[in-house]
């Protein structure tokens, strides 16, 4: 019994822990807001009601832990930004949560408690107490109940009462929900149904030429007056971009095969596969267990793992081996012919070396420090780095080398002007630097400047016009007895086949969920369809074959599918019940104002990390 309760105490403590910052979870996680706070206070208010410093660090450490577990590489400042944000959002939504609960009038009672812990156990905990089926035990888990230590009880207890009046509220925000048998068969009968087409399509925007279709200015002016929404342009900036690439260097690569090579000859030596693959092997779901990696067949691994598997005499040592994820050393335990093998191996990644990665932090703060005093240019020049220029646009902020830079764009829209030289930011794929050469704020596209794009429209709108009179003119055809295929050949037109396909699937020539598919569905076997337009082509369809969704296999799953479905509009309305919460509160943000560091008021300080 004391081994299970140390089993059980384990879960029941992340279970509080994660309550404790739980984002938008109903079933399950204790309040984060509403207690008193040390540390800096306030450092905001939802509806009138503070937002406690310790209450936010507790959701961005929580936050700052799951994204750092969940990588090797250390967290980014654009990560950061992004998990303070998400810790904000967090702190935010659980304070209308629990106002939303005082405001409804929903608690819980001591009865409802003792019934629920007596007979529901967190999810979490199921598992501990399990019978020799594998089935739920509510014995063993009561017998737990009945010697567990008094701080368990009193963390079962918190946990109750923050979940019992979440469900509550869950069940009021969700009710109403209701799907007929009627919906659930449609749902089900537009993933099976099946039907098997032959189409002409008549592809207008190849078939006919350019040439034949102008378009005046008066027609051109009015299409831009029309369609003002079409032109307009995100603010956008011409700036100078240092990118220092995160990328492995020449020398790293080197520095990863040699130390493959060294690999390749202790293991040639003393044969440890063990010990070797517990220290030095990136493949973490072999390196506890020699680098086993099992019996795989040939052609299963990448090619150059692969050949050398298949080449190499079984019991030698050979590598290293070079592949896309870095350099192996392999060892042929057994082969059966080139049908399948048995192997291990130790995986070198290619990777930065310590001296490389300090090197480049250097570059990175070396670049900040002089760019603050001689600009951009001057600090490049010195350090050896090259300076582009680049074109930014606030609705896709990409820079060659450093991919998406999301801090930097709001730098560059929200706080600088032309001159300005920005800090080093960071990504995943590159430290970078920024100035500002110009800018230009969100406006329309001048109708000169549009009138190029508004002439090929107005080109495919017609091109298409045309194809919908060749189309209509061709059923005509078919309707005074011709068949499809004759009379498509006679008007020099492809015909085509698909499927079987149902109404979910993206079709290859016709698309997917569009006038296309339906017609496919909506029209009889044998029968030949009207003129169908997509918003790129012109089709006439005819349907071959059709399958019925099995009536039987769906009374089968109903109750199933009525489940899922049910789970899934509780969680929509749930989201959008909380986004009309937000919309509808009063909530004021001073992060920037309270953790401004005393002595830089011009750099925002990072939540600091214990």
């Amino acid at each position: 019994m004391m081994r299970q309760m140390r089993e059980v105490t384990k879960p029941i403590m992340l279970l509080a822990a994660g309550a404790f910052v739980a984002l938008m979870v109903f079933e399950w996680g204790m309040d984060a807001s509403g207690r008193s706070s040390g540390g800096f206070g306030e450092i905001g208010r939802v509806n009138g009601a503070g937002v406690a410093y310790d209450d936010y660090m507790a959701a961005y450490r929580n936050l700052y832990d799951q994204r750092q577990r969940a990588q090797e590489e250390p967290i980014t400042s654009q990560q950061n930004r992004d998990i303070e944000d998400a810790a904000w959002e967090e702190v935010v939504n659980q304070i209308l949560i629990r106002q939303e609960l005082k405001r409804r009038g929903i608690s819980v009672s001591d009865d409802e408690i003792r019934a629920a812990a007596q007979y529901n156990p967190p999810q979490d905990l199921r598992p501990q107490f399990v019978d020799s089926e594998g089935r739920f035990d509510p014995a063993a888990y009561q017998a737990y109940l009945a010697q567990a230590p008094q701080d368990m009880l009193l963390m079962l207890e918190a946990y109750y009462r923050d979940v019992i009046p979440r469900g509550k509220l869950l069940r009021q925000v969700s009710s109403g929900i209701f799907l007929s048998d009627a919906e659930l068969w449609r749902q089900y009968r537009d993933q099976y149904e099946q039907v098997e087409v032959r189409y002409v399509p008549f592809n207008p925007s190849t078939r006919f030429a350019d040439s034949l279709f102008t378009v005046s200015d008066a027609d051109a002016r009015r299409y831009y007056d029309e369609h003002e929404d079409e032109f307009e342009v995100p603010a956008r900036a011409q700036v100078k971009v240092v990118v220092l690439g995160k990328a492995p260097t020449v020398a790293d690569s080197t520095a990863s095969q040699e130390l493959a090579a060294s690999v390749l000859d202790e293991l040639r030596t003393d044969g440890d596969w063990n010990a070797v693959a517990a220290r030095e092997s990136s493949d973490q779901s072999t390196a506890q267990s020699g680098g086993d990696l099992g019996v795989f067949p040939k052609g299963r691994m990448v090619p150059p793992f692969d050949s050398t598997v298949f080449a190499a005499r079984p019991g030698t040592v050979t590598g290293p081996v070079r592949s896309s994820f870095g350099w192996h050393v392999i060892e042929v335990q057994e082969r059966w012919g080139q049908d399948s093998a048995r192997a291990r191996h130790v995986l070198i990644p290619i990777a930065r070396t310590d001296d490389s990665e300090i090197g480049l932090l250097t570059m990175a703060d070396s670049l900040e420090d002089l760019s603050e005093e001689v600009g951009l240019e001057a600090a490049a020049r010195t350090l050896g780095l090259t300076v582009n220029r680049q074109e930014i646009s606030a609705t896709f902020p990409f820079v060659t080398g450093a991919g998406q830079i999301g801090e930097g764009a709001d730098w560059i829209f929200e706080e600088a002007t032309a001159g300005d030289v920005s800090p080093v930011f960071e990504n995943g794929q590159a430290f970078y630097a920024l100035e500002v050469v110009s800018s230009e704020p969100e406006g329309l596209l001048a109708f000169e400047d549009a009138r190029p794009a508004i002439e090929a429209t107005l080109v495919f709108d017609r091109k298409m016009a045309r194809g919908a009179e060749e189309a209509a003119t061709l059923r005509q055809v078919i309707g005074a007895g011709e068949a499809l295929p004759n009379a498509a050949a006679e008007a020099g037109l492809e015909v085509r086949q698909a499927g079987p396909f149902s109404r979910n699937d993206f079709v290859p020539g016709l698309g997917r969920q569009n006038a296309a598919i339906g017609a496919a569905f909506g029209s009889a076997v044998g029968s030949v369809s009207d003129v169908v337009k997509t918003p790129a082509n012109v089709f006439l369809i005819e349907v071959l074959r059709r399958q019925p969704a099995d009536s039987l296999a769906w009374l089968d799953q109903r109750d199933q599918q009525r489940q899922a479905m049910v789970a899934s509009l509780q969680q929509q309305r749930l989201q959008e019940w909380i986004t009309a919460l937000r919309d509808a509160a009063r909530i004021v943000d001073r992060r920037a104002e309270v953790l401004q560091p005393a002595d830089d008021e011009d750099q925002p300080q990072l939540p600091m990390m214990f």
